[in-house]
């Protein structure tokens, strides 16, 4: 059924509104309640649905303003569930503000299910998932007319904004849940738009990438630039690659997130993957979605090698905590060579055969200990539900009653903590691991250098290695009952390297952490020339060649933290409740449920 997008009323302090604008009689149904207000934007409200579109008007007529957004309800339509339906604003058509920096010509603000308005939350996750944007945040918080009323909007660029609950409402309650501020005179042309010759508002370059999300062809050219690369490794060889790799995610229906994860894999695909992590890392993706694509490219050419069966399901399961497997599979796929496409493609059999190609095959596990593990701390939720999955990839348990069943031994928390560090020198770990609270033992392998004469020097490793897995053990060993955290800084490059203090952490029955930083090389080369102790550069450079950062879910680690330039977490695999690789990816018709 189609409905009408609301009018929506302007606050008391709204200066823009006309003689036949609704005003809201006053803010009482938004006080005392969380609100988040977003940038009202100047374009056409417009509705989509699964099957078609309209502007406010439910028998809008066909405008050349509208042919854009019903190629993106076609891409999209098929995302949105029946009953459903997803308002904003048409932006391609310039009105009265000319916009040169968007990121699509469509932004969403709300999602219904029938007289029900989503939350904000829900909703922002749903439109990602759609690939579609929602316009920029400016305040969240519990209402504060003293703070709206100050916020400072740029009226030559800004038209206003919106208010709205962050908890979701029913339509009747759309004028106590929902205000505006519009500026004066936001009308500000003299012919009508619609009667104008139509001129459109300019997009900027994270255009590309939400293109790529709502299901458009990729464009090699604009991604880059929308990443902040200069040049690509392998591009040459990588133009056919993306196009067969994006056709396969869209057999396998990957949206959002997913899809431009998996179509920068694809762009990607001959670049190195730290290198991969860390530079995208530090663009407009972020750290999630960076370190996602960089997984993507490091693991897909294992579907590409001969594996024992007896293992696959469990070394499946295991990758499955670091990528969707359904697009880590069309990227190995993605090949020209006879055996490797093979063995691709029986990975793949064999992981559809085993319901493990959805896109979050580990949901029903994790959606069944959640319940179990609320209330415990974060460490032991975590270390439960690394083991469950571990236990569910070794086929020890297949359901989640027997998963709750397996790890009860552990929730009394007495086990210790490891926090084992892993990136180049300089990238900032010592500084982030001195800031963690209650750490018992810090165990470096520089303050042993030191305590022999020199950081720099190597000539011992071996001994201070030997001296320092000791401290570890011991450390380990003390830190058993109370539940306490020992640090072990060193670089970690490898898992060769890693799995030494891995070892020790197994051995004491550790909740093992991989705190991985990864900043990049530019950056790296900048702190190193300011230390008071820099690292000759050759050396950093064969580190940062040498550097392969662990995968979640494996090498032995229960949970992995991903540390930025900024010193920051700015990601994490953990526990039941992380954000999964599908839902980092948003969620699509799946919200329906």
């Amino acid at each position: 059924m189609r409905t009408h997008y609301p009018r929506t009323p302007h606050l008391p302090w709204s200066p823009g509104s006309a003689a036949d604008d609704v005003r809201a009689g006053g803010v009482a149904g938004l006080v005392g309640r969380e609100v988040v207000v977003t940038e009202k934007l100047d374009g056409e409200n417009t509705t989509l649905y699964a099957d078609g579109l309209h502007a406010r008007s439910l028998d809008s007529a066909h405008h050349p303003s509208r042919a854009w957004v019903k190629g993106l309800q076609g891409r999209v339509g098929a995302g949105i569930p029946a009953g459903w339906r997803v308002c904003g604003e048409n932006l391609y058509a310039r009105h009265s503000l000319p916009y040169e920096d968007l990121d699509s010509w469509f932004y969403g603000f709300s999602v219904w299910d029938g007289d029900q308005c989503l939350d904000w939350d829900r909703t922002v996750r749903f439109l990602h998932g759609l690939g579609i944007p929602t316009p920029r945040v400016l305040w969240r918080g519990t209402f504060d007319e003293r703070a709206l009323r100050r916020l400072r909007l740029d009226t030559t660029r800004q038209e206003g904004y919106v208010v709205r609950t962050t908890a979701g409402f029913v339509r009747e309650d759309f004028a106590r849940c929902v205000a505006k501020w519009v500026r004066s005179g936001h009308v500000q042309t003299d012919t009508h738009w619609m009667y104008a010759p139509v001129v459109a508002n300019g997009l900027g370059p994270a255009a590309a990438l939400w293109g790529v999300r709502s299901g458009s062809e990729p464009d090699p050219a604009g991604l880059s630039l929308a990443l902040g690369l200069d040049s690509v490794p392998g591009a040459a060889a990588a133009e056919p690659v993306l196009a067969e790799v994006t056709g396969r995610l869209d057999a396998l229906g990957r949206t959002g997130e997913v899809r431009l994860c998996g179509v920068l894999a694809a762009l990607l695909h001959r670049a190195p993957r730290a290198w991969t992590a860390a530079r995208l890392a530090a663009g407009p993706l972020g750290m999630p979605l960076a370190r996602r694509v960089a997984d993507l490219v490091g693991l897909h050419p294992l579907l590409r090698l001969p594996y024992p069966d007896a293992e696959r399901r469990a070394g499946l399961v295991r990758m499955a905590a670091a990528a969707d497997l359904g697009v880590l599979h069309a990227l190995a796929g993605a090949t020209r060579d006879r055996e490797e496409r093979e063995y691709a493609e029986w990975s793949a059999l064999y992981a559809e055969e085993a319901g493990l190609l959805g896109p979050d095959p580990l949901g029903p596990l994790r959606a069944g200990l959640r319940g179990a593990l609320g209330g415990l701390s974060d460490e032991v939720a975590d270390r439960c539900w690394a083991e469950a999955r571990e236990a569910f990839a070794r086929g020890g348990i297949s359901t989640a009653e027997e998963a709750v069943a397996a790890t009860w031994r552990l929730r009394g928390g007495a086990f210790p903590r490891l926090v084992q560090l892993c990136g180049p020198s300089g990238s900032g770990k010592s500084t982030f691991a001195r800031s963690l609270p209650g750490v018992e033992a810090y165990v470096s392998l520089d303050d042993l250098r030191a305590a022999r004469g020199s950081r720099a020097d190597q000539r011992a490793n071996g001994e201070v290695l030997r001296e320092g897995l000791s401290r570890l053990d011991a450390a380990l060993a003390s830190a058993a009952h109370a539940g306490g955290t020992v640090v072990w800084d060193a670089t970690s490059l490898t898992p060769q390297q890693r799995g030494l203090a891995g070892a020790v952490a197994r051995r004491r029955e550790a909740l093992l952490t991989h705190a991985v930083v990864l900043v990049e090389e530019a950056e790296l080369l900048r702190r190193n020339a300011v230390r008071a102790d820099p690292v000759p550069p050759q050396v950093l450079t064969t580190q940062l060649h040498r550097f392969s950062p662990p995968y979640p879910g494996q090498e032995g680690a229960h949970r992995t933290w991903y540390i930025g330039a900024s010193g920051t977490v700015e990601d994490t695999d953990t526990g039941p409740d992380a954000c999964t690789w599908a839902g980092a990816a948003g969620a699509t018709g799946s919200e329906a449920g």
